[in-house]
């Protein structure tokens, strides 16, 4: 980090807060990013001219302040800004590598107030409830901090404890964003083909869930569950009567961490193995459970001594539709046919695309990706290499990746990172390649069984769309009755011709201007008006040079057109 926690960063450690404060340091942090942005484009902000090597040090700059701004902001935040680490196809790639490196690490509160906190939830106080409870912490994250602890039963736990008025300051900071989010909705330029509001809403929910310590309680639950048949996954078991809202205790069980290398390799344990099983693991979630962890980041996955993987914090999951696996084969067909049109729907059907009016800029991309970046095989494919294409594509496109596809695509990333870490020959695509063929011959049947599936779907595809045309086409004819249909047609000669007279006729005004402050300024000088005779001088030889640019500016369209 280029800095640490400063005294104003630690404001928001407390129970309450001033909502004109959070207001001033919010909007403020928003308006500074807003001139910066305005800037970047102004080629005179840029000492000796403007080059590329310039902007993109301002934008690495920029992106630093961003992150260690919202570090300075507290937990709200800090959780947004690593969600937005995730949105690639919104932000730039120097915004979003930035914004990865977040890391909610804040200074521990106080051991009085875990105290009254533990006793305010579960009803008494910590001697009654445990035979032991360590004070320090074992981590202090941005919405609660770890204890160590033994029952009276005599197991070792971990009691996770949320920060003392985190509720309220997320219902001033949220409140605030909501009016920001509104802001650049209708904003001219940054609102046109993006749903601030959507993605608001989206950080809300995914904010309050992770903050409900009885949602994450059964998320560990339900993975515990799926996984209960697999002893290389460990996931720690809950004590729901030792947990609320805000308190959660878990079975402690410890571990490396699986970017550890070196720990990991002097413990005796095949990096190789758990470069493969981590993968797996998360193909397992996506394919076969639908419901995976969403932020399988280094810190949330440790090795036992035995090699197995634990996962920790299960604050944020996603979950898969039930009809993944159909998606997805129908996914891997379009793919296989390089059939942009079919891989375009597919995706929509999947969530992993968020339809938009004019879907025409989406499918020439998805279009342009299958010609050019699907010609290697596919375990020769890098995950991180496909995502960054994807988002290069999608970055300023009028359309935007809801958070699930988004938290996979992260996550496939990071893990293919952890991955090379362990293995420098691992590769996530290859292993990977077993479970896509799965899908590709619909798990039961044989390639002939799947070929024939293929052709009756096809065949069912076209014999619904000819039923279902005559309707189609009435319901068109109806709306255009109604009026609930517009149809635009656009020709650029006669926009050409208008904008062509549009600046004659403003060339006209501006002239007749020049000529009345210029005859002012003569008549002034004359009867002896200096300055006045200066003052029209100067605005007409301000309003000729707005006159020569225009003039200027119509002579290079004839140029072009």
């Amino acid at each position: 980090m280029e800095q640490g926690y400063s005294d104003k960063a630690y404001r928001w450690n407390r129970e309450n807060y001033s909502s004109k404060r959070r207001f001033v340091d919010i909007w403020s942090f928003v308006l500074t990013l807003m001139f910066k942005i305005w800037r970047y484009n102004k080629s005179w902000s840029y000492p000796g001219g403007v080059t590329e090597a310039k902007q993109t040090a301002r934008r690495k700059a920029q992106a630093i302040w961003i992150r260690n701004t919202l570090l300075d902001l507290g937990p709200t935040f800090i959780k947004v800004g690593q969600l937005f680490s995730t949105r690639a196809d919104i932000f730039p790639g120097e915004y979003v590598e930035e914004l990865a490196k977040l890391q909610d690490k804040v200074p521990a509160f106080s051991y009085e107030q875990v105290e009254t906190i533990i006793e305010q939830e579960l009803g008494k106080k910590i001697p009654e409830l445990f035979q032991n409870f360590e004070p320090i912490p074992l981590a202090a994250a941005s919405l609660g901090q770890v204890h160590k602890a033994v029952l009276h039963t005599g197991e070792a736990v971990v009691a996770k404890v949320q920060r003392p008025g985190l509720k309220k300051l997320f219902e001033i900071d949220l409140q605030i964003l909501k009016g920001i989010a509104r802001y650049f909705q209708n904003h001219p330029k940054w609102g046109r083909g993006r749903d601030w509001i959507g993605i608001y809403e989206e950080c809300c929910r995914i904010l309050w869930e992770e903050i409900d310590y009885l949602n994450e309680g059964r998320n560990a639950d339900t993975f515990r569950r799926n996984f209960r048949g697999y002893d290389w996954v460990k996931v720690p078991r809950v004590y729901w009567r030792y947990t609320s809202p805000r308190v959660l205790t878990l079975e402690y069980l410890p571990g490396i961490k699986i970017s550890q290398y070196e720990a990991l390799e002097a413990a005796g344990i095949d990096r190789k193995v758990i470069a493969r099983q981590g993968a797996q693991a998360y193909l397992m979630q996506l394919l076969n459970n639908g419901f995976f962890h969403a932020d399988p980041h280094p810190g949330n996955i440790a090795v036992n001594p035995d090699g197995a993987l634990i996962f920790y914090d299960f604050g944020m999951m996603g979950r898969i539709k039930s009809n993944i696996r159909e998606g997805l084969m129908e996914t891997l067909f379009g793919i296989a046919q390089k059939d942009g049109d079919r891989v375009v729907q597919s995706l929509i059907d999947l969530g992993a695309i968020a339809p938009v009016s004019d879907m025409g800029p989406v499918r020439r991309s998805v279009q342009y990706m299958l010609d050019n970046f699907m010609d290697k095989p596919f375990e020769n494919q890098s995950v991180a290499t496909i995502s960054d294409d994807l988002y290069e594509i999608a970055y300023n496109q009028p359309f935007r990746f809801p958070a699930t596809f988004t938290f996979v695509m992260r996550a496939f990333s990071t893990l293919e990172g952890v991955g090379k870490g362990l293995d420098p020959e691992f590769n996530f695509m290859e292993v990977a390649q077993p479970y896509a063929m799965q899908l590709m011959t619909n798990m039961n049947g044989s390639d002939s069984n799947s070929f024939l599936n293929e052709l009756s779907r096809q065949a069912v595809q076209v014999s619904t769309t000819a039923f279902g045309l005559p309707r189609r086409l009435e319901d068109t004819l109806e709306k255009l009755e109604r009026g609930d249909m517009r149809v635009r047609v656009r020709s650029i000669e006669t926009e050409r011709l208008l904008r062509r007279q549009s600046n004659i006729q403003l060339g006209m005004s501006y002239a007749v201007i020049i000529s009345g402050f210029t005859l002012s300024a003569t008549l002034l000088l004359v009867n002896h008006y200096v300055w006045l005779a200066l003052l029209a001088s100067l605005i007409a030889a301000v309003v000729s040079a707005i006159l020569i640019r225009l003039l200027l500016r119509l002579d290079r369209y004839d140029r072009m057109y």
